[in-house]
């Protein structure tokens, strides 16, 4: 495996380059701090391309060892990514700075490029952000949100309300 792919020229790609990618300590470090993950402790991503024109399609798969922090106490959460991808890389389409571009749900893992090279790199990267827990939690974390006076689901629910009526009624 090569290292953690940047920009890559429209010029060099043909249709079916395999890309093999491993991320090295300085990109894992720059890539954790983009992402805010306590330690992004191994990335790597396998990837074909294919090419239509000036259009780029890469399908493979990312993978990844990382801890992420804890929402309420911060302490590092170890997790990992296994997530299978499919990006298309089109031209930045030609608008007015006033006109909206609308993208419909087959446009979601589009990526515009400069017609001269992809961001493989950056998307792979964003791929691995989706891939992410939103709300990390260690085990410490019910204890830490009960003390700062965050309630539980349970507590909270619509029938934490009735139970709690009830119990008035009946003392």
């Amino acid at each position: 495996m090569s290292g953690w792919p940047g920009r890559v020229l429209l010029s060099q790609i043909r249709d079916g380059d395999r890309i093999e990618a491993e991320a090295d300590e300085a990109e894992r470090a720059a890539i954790a701090e983009r992402l805010r993950l306590s330690a992004l402790h191994r990335l790597e991503a396998v990837a074909t391309l294919t090419r239509d024109g000036e259009a780029i399609h890469a399908e493979g798969r990312l993978r990844a060892a990382l801890a992420q922090p804890c929402i309420a106490t911060g302490d590092p959460v170890e997790a990992s990514v296994d997530e299978r991808f499919s990006l298309r890389f089109l031209p930045e389409p030609k608008a007015g700075a006033d006109d909206e571009i609308e993208l419909g749900d087959d446009d979601l893992d589009t990526v515009f490029h400069d017609g001269a090279a992809i961001e493989l790199g950056d998307a792979l990267a964003d791929t691995l952000a989706l891939g992410l827990d939103p709300y990390p939690r260690s085990a410490g974390a019910d204890a830490a949100l009960k003390a700062a006076g965050v309630m539980s689901e349970e507590e909270a629910g619509p029938f934490a309300g009735l139970a709690a009526l009830k119990d008035k009624l009946r003392g």
